[in-house]
């Protein structure tokens, strides 16, 4: 089984380095002091699940001299999801599938309008980790799951290898019947997660003792909601209640990666968390006055620090 990870950071690392470590034959693209690195010394990742090393490891910046593979996990940040997706079309054979596992809910759709639909599945990842030293990823908290399936709703053979290849790597996949429900399901959570964080700047348990605070969070998260269900995707009814449900049990400490992004003056996803919500309000004649709010609060930062 053959396996490329574009984006070899917190996420792809992470489910590399275990499928790695069961047998997958697993090439991961990256760049710069954190490849050096790996041709080097390999790969670690580290953590509350434990260790993993990855010594010697496939490590390439040419992307064109991968071949074709069995399966792309996709993990670039969302701006760069065009200019990655026209790069990985050498490696991209007639089986083979393509799995984004980064954040947002338009990204199988932007990747199908370059490979076409029949390459593409959805995903999403539940799985905290971050570059710590070229070479080193360390994993945050025991979770690793791995969510995929076909766009069009269909059993495939693929999807099965996959969730029995996460098994054998030790970790859950999860072969959904209707992908884009937990794609969106996930994004109800992080789009006013994410928001207030980076307004804030200021960890969840900061935020959320303010009334004030918690109540643009409610606003967001039906918005984010709403607008979901515009779009046809089969939320549960207690959808939002489950999401809330869900904030209000994670830890005081807890730091979005946009939280984080803004913090280090790195670029931010905004315009594809509540600008994405805000955009398709606009579509559907839905209002979404929090999340604009939000969006128009942070988008000075969008591409780092203002001069």
């Amino acid at each position: 089984m053959r396996i490329a990870v574009i984006g070899a950071g917190g996420i792809g690392a992470i489910y590399g380095a275990s499928l790695a470590k069961a047998g997958a034959e697993v090439v991961f693209v990256a760049r710069g002091a954190h490849l050096e690195a790996m041709r080097a010394n390999g790969l670690k990742v580290e953590g509350d699940r434990g260790e993993i090393v990855i010594r010697p490891v496939q490590a390439t910046d040419r992307i064109d001299r991968i071949g074709t593979v069995d399966y792309v996990l996709f993990a670039v940040k969302l701006w760069d999801v065009e200019t990655a997706g026209a790069q990985i079309r050498p490696i991209v054979g007639p089986e083979t599938a393509v799995v984004p596992v980064q954040n947002g809910v338009d990204t199988p759709a932007r990747l199908a309008a370059i490979l076409g639909r029949e390459r593409v599945m959805g995903g999403t990842a539940f799985v905290t980790g971050a570059i710590i030293a070229p070479g080193v990823v360390r994993q945050t908290g025991t979770y690793q799951r791995l969510t995929f399936g076909e766009l069009d709703r269909t059993p495939s053979t693929r999807g099965e290898r996959l969730r029995d290849l996460c098994a054998a790597a030790g970790f859950e996949g999860v072969l959904s019947p209707d992908v884009m429900v937990p794609i969106w399901e996930k994004f109800l959570l992080l789009v006013p997660l994410a928001g207030l964080n980076a307004l804030t700047r200021q960890p969840l348990g900061k935020w959320r003792a303010d009334p004030d605070l918690l109540a643009l969070f409610d606003a967001a998260l039906r918005e984010t909601d709403a607008v979901g269900r515009a779009e046809q995707v089969q939320l549960p009814a207690d959808s939002v209640e489950k999401t809330r449900t869900t904030m209000w049990s994670m830890p005081d400490y807890h730091m979005t990666s946009m939280g984080n992004d803004l913090l280090r003056g790195n670029r931010l996803e905004l315009p594809w968390f509540a600008g994405k919500v805000a955009e398709l309000g606009r579509k559907h004649g839905i209002p979404t006055p929090s999340n604009s709010f939000i969006y128009t609060a942070l988008k000075l930062y969008a591409m780092g620090a203002p001069a």
